[in-house]
C-alpha cells in the first residue's frame, strides 16, 4: 500500500503501517550514525538532555556529503542500519520512533520497535543524489566534530521509503525471502 506521511511519527501513526508499504515522508528529520548515536546514548546515561526532542522523532542513518554550490546537502545515501543496533533500543526508549537506513536489524531492535511501537524505513542504497533531492532544508545542530557524521536536523518532502520492519515485528526480508522461496519451489 502507499501511503503519505506527515511527521512526526506518532504512535498511532506508526500502528497503521505494514511491512512492505510504500511510503512518502515529508517533515523533520534527524541524520546521525553510529559515532553520534554513542554520544547521544553517553549523554542519556549521565541524564543529560539530548540536543533534539527525541519524541515521536525518526532518524536517517546517513552521513552525507558536503553541499555544492546551490545545494542544500550533498549526496545523502543510506548507511548499514546494523551498525545502530546497540543504540537504537535506548533511542527508542526515549521515544524516538521511526529509523530510515538499509540491511537487516537485529532481534533486539525488533523487540525495542514491538515495545515502542516503532518502525524501521528501508531507503534505496546507492541513491544518494536522488533521495537528497528530497532534502529541502538542512541545519547542523550538534557535533560539528563528526564531520559527516555530525546531527543534522533536515525537513524533507516526499522521502520514498518502504517500510521493512513494522510496529509488530513483521519483517519485509524475512517475508519476502520465504515468499520467494516458497514461489520457486511450486
Amino acid at each position: 500500500m502507499e501511503k503519505h506521511i506527515t511527521l512526526p511519527l506518532t504512535k498511532e501513526v506508526a500502528e497503521t503501517l505494514h511491512a512492505g508499504d510504500t511510503v512518502y515522508l515529508t517533515g523533520t528529520i534527524y541524520t546521525s550514525r553510529d559515532a553520534g548515536h554513542k554520544r547521544m546514548c553517553e549523554a542519556l546515561a549521565r541524564g543529560e538532555a539530548l540536543p533534539f526532542d527525541p519524541t515521536d522523532a525518526t532518524i536517517y542513518y546517513v552521513g552525507p556529503t558536503p553541499a555544492k554550490p546551490g545545494q542544500v546537502i550533498g549526496s545523502a545515501g543510506p548507511t548499514t542500519s546494523g551498525r545502530m543496533d546497540a543504540y537504537a533500543p535506548t533511542m527508542m526508549s526515549v521515544g524516538a520512533r521511526g529509523m530510515i537506513g538499509k540491511g537487516a536489524r537485529l532481534p533486539e531492535v525488533v523487540e525495542a520497535m514491538k515495545k515502542y511501537s516503532g518502525v524501521y524505513f528501508g531507503a534505496i542504497g546507492g541513491a544518494g543524489a536522488l533521495l537528497a533531492k528530497c532534502i529541502k532544508r538542512a541545519e547542523l545542530i550538534a557535533y560539528e566534530d563528526l564531520g559527516a557524521e555530525a546531527l543534522r536536523k533536515l525537513y524533507v518532502e516526499e522521502m520514498p521509503l518502504v517500510v521493512i520492519i513494522d510496529s509488530q515485528g513483521r519483517n519485509l526480508y524475512e517475508e519476502g525471502r520465504s515468499a520467494y522461496l516458497k514461489e520457486k519451489q511450486a
